[in-house]
């Protein structure tokens, strides 16, 4: 079986922080928060009232597709397609002059189409079944997001959807790594969209308890490894990366922006919405990714932590990074998490969070954690406190971990040629 190099030509993302990545990035950068009170449903009953948003704050999906084009697409597919596009075109990568049969589209998404599964109910109760649109299903169903990439693309190689929770794009990425390694194709459109803040969703998550709480000043509410954390803040959007094998990439005079060096999964089986308290789920994803990227630990300089701001999580991931990284976790180790600025993208967070990582990688700065303000003695790791870091960095790793127990890691590293 071969075992093929695979890079990364290619990033685009559509986060609550700006419609393209150029200014996702100069947001991150800059520690600027995306909360603030929702806007497009009424949330006098929800115990929150704030959120990360895309959708009825700067997205106009008309300014992207046309009134037919809408009727066939979810939210979650439109951010996909817009994210999809930007980096394929970063990459350079002309389908038309390859061989699309060896280009693949592997996506993930926690949730799916659920704007169009509350809309949809509400015509059914209102005006009946005849009055449901035959574009229902497909608009709904979560691999929808992996098919209209292909053939928004043309991608004819491997194309599916993964879903498992907070970790479906990064299990997503790491399949798609995985493909082109072992020769399955030579390229692949991979990352994820979720588009969840609606009334149902964050009903559900407001019962879970899983949320911030913190109404009165939604922009200090996400807080990772801070005391203070009192739950994740709703997020949304897309994130997406253009892998290729390296060979491939080097024929058509691609820039390389970084490699994809490991791959690591496990699962808790511990507990459906709670992390195993030992961390050690997550401690076996980080060490088999590391293994598999053949680097020593003390090459890792960055951590992209999947830092959700709640109690549990911050704490068991910190456990679970000194596990692997023994005393290089606290002595050299740094860590942050994006979503102290983007909110938690659910099925999307791992794909905005491994361009994130991308990007600290090829520019030498790590993104900040923002609002940590009085140190946790459970959390007592570099958290890259609330500005941005002139860093070198030489291989890192973006953590995943979601409700069902899964952990999803992955390595990358600066390419030197």
């Amino acid at each position: 079986m071969s075992n093929r190099r695979v890079v990364i030509t290619g990033v685009g993302a559509l986060t609550p922080l700006g419609l393209d990545l150029p200014t996702t990035w100069d947001g991150m950068l800059a520690g600027r928060s995306a909360a603030g009170p929702i806007t497009r449903f009424d949330v006098s009953q929800h115990t929150t009232k704030f959120a990360c948003e895309v959708q009825g704050n700067l997205y106009d999906p008309l300014k992207y597709y046309s009134k037919q084009e809408l009727r066939r697409l979810d939210v979650y597919s439109q951010l996909m397609l817009i994210a999809g596009e930007e980096a394929m075109k970063h990459s350079g990568l002309d389908v038309a002059a390859g061989d699309a049969t060896r280009m693949g589209c592997i996506l993930g998404t926690g949730i799916g189409g659920i704007n169009e599964l509350e809309d949809t109910k509400m015509v059914f109760e209102t005006k009946g079944p005849g009055r449901v649109s035959p574009f229902f299903i497909p608009k709904l169903m979560s691999n929808a997001l992996a098919g209209q990439a292909a053939l928004k693309f043309g991608l004819q190689g491997t194309c599916y959807a993964t879903s498992s929770a907070c970790a479906s794009s990064t299990h997503a990425i790491g399949q798609a790594f995985r493909a082109v390694k072992y020769d399955e194709i030579d390229m692949a459109l991979t990352g994820g969209a979720e588009t969840s803040t609606t009334a149902l969703a964050l009903a559900g998550f407001c019962s879970l308890k899983a949320l911030s709480t913190r109404n009165d000043d939604p922009q200090r509410a996400s807080r990772p490894f801070d005391r203070d954390r009192d739950g994740f803040v709703m997020g949304e959007g897309s994130g997406a990366l253009v892998i290729e094998e390296l060979e491939h990439a080097k024929q058509r005079g691609a820039v390389i922006l970084a490699e994809i060096v490991g791959y690591g999964s496990t699962d808790d089986a511990f507990h459906l919405t709670a992390p195993r308290e030992d961390g050690t789920g997550a401690a076996r994803a980080m060490s088999l990714a590391v293994k598999e990227s053949g680097l020593d630990l003390a090459a890792f300089d960055y951590c992209n932590a999947h830092g959700t701001s709640t109690p549990l999580n911050d704490k068991t991931e910190t456990m679970a990074l000194k596990q692997v990284f023994g005393d290089h976790a606290k002595s050299k180790l740094q860590v942050s998490s994006t979503k102290s600025m983007v909110g938690h993208l659910l099925g999307a967070s791992g794909a905005v969070e491994l361009v994130a990582t991308t990007k600290a990688i090829h520019h030498g700065v790590i993104p900040p954690t923002i609002n940590y303000e009085t140190p946790d003695p459970e959390c007592d790791l570099d958290y890259v406190p609330n500005e941005a870091r002139e860093a070198r960095v030489r291989a890192a790793i973006s953590n995943s971990l979601g409700f069902g127990g899964h952990n999803a890691c992955l390595a990358v590293a600066r390419f030197d040629g």
